[in-house]
């Protein structure tokens, strides 16, 4: 009985009326409706991306999405921190190592899940229009290999 008081006070605290919760704790709530989508840069030109929470370029956790038209690609490339992909919707194609090898690529479709490691060289081509969630603890880097797709 203790903890469900508990928890119902905690619950009250941070979503009760007249009560303003501490940026720490307050939720981030972003409707599909408010997803805003910029045009893409540098290596992400032609593509579309929306920041939902963090900055990527800075210190601690953050949440984005890519919309990539069919066809595009991104070559070999490492990222200094771990990066986790959701495809939440299309098909992406994703190989490792320095060298392109369209035979050895893995098909992900909408709602399959990867965990690049830090370090770990890996490229993608977006088969279809694709959209990805990348979660992540910033400053996001990526460090470009010489091989294009």
């Amino acid at each position: 009985m203790r903890i469900l008081l508990g928890s119902i006070s905690t619950f009250a605290l941070v979503f009760g009326s007249g009560v303003v919760a501490s940026a720490a704790t307050a939720p981030t709530v972003v409707p599909a409706s408010a997803v805003a989508f910029k045009s893409g840069t540098g290596e992400s030109a032609g593509t579309q991306v929306a920041v939902l929470a963090g900055d990527p370029s800075k210190a601690g956790p953050y949440t984005m999405r890519l919309k990539l038209p069919a066809g595009f690609a991104f070559a070999p490339h490492s990222h200094g921190e771990a990066e986790r992909v959701t495809v939440m919707s299309g098909t992406m194609l994703v190989g490792l190592g320095p060298k392109v090898e369209p035979a050895k690529m893995k098909t992900l479709a909408a709602g399959s899940f990867a965990i690049m490691p830090a370090g770990l060289v890996h490229y993608a081509k977006a088969s279809t229009a694709t959209v990805l969630q990348i979660d992540g603890n910033g400053p996001a880097t990526t460090h470009m290999m010489d091989h294009k797709m």
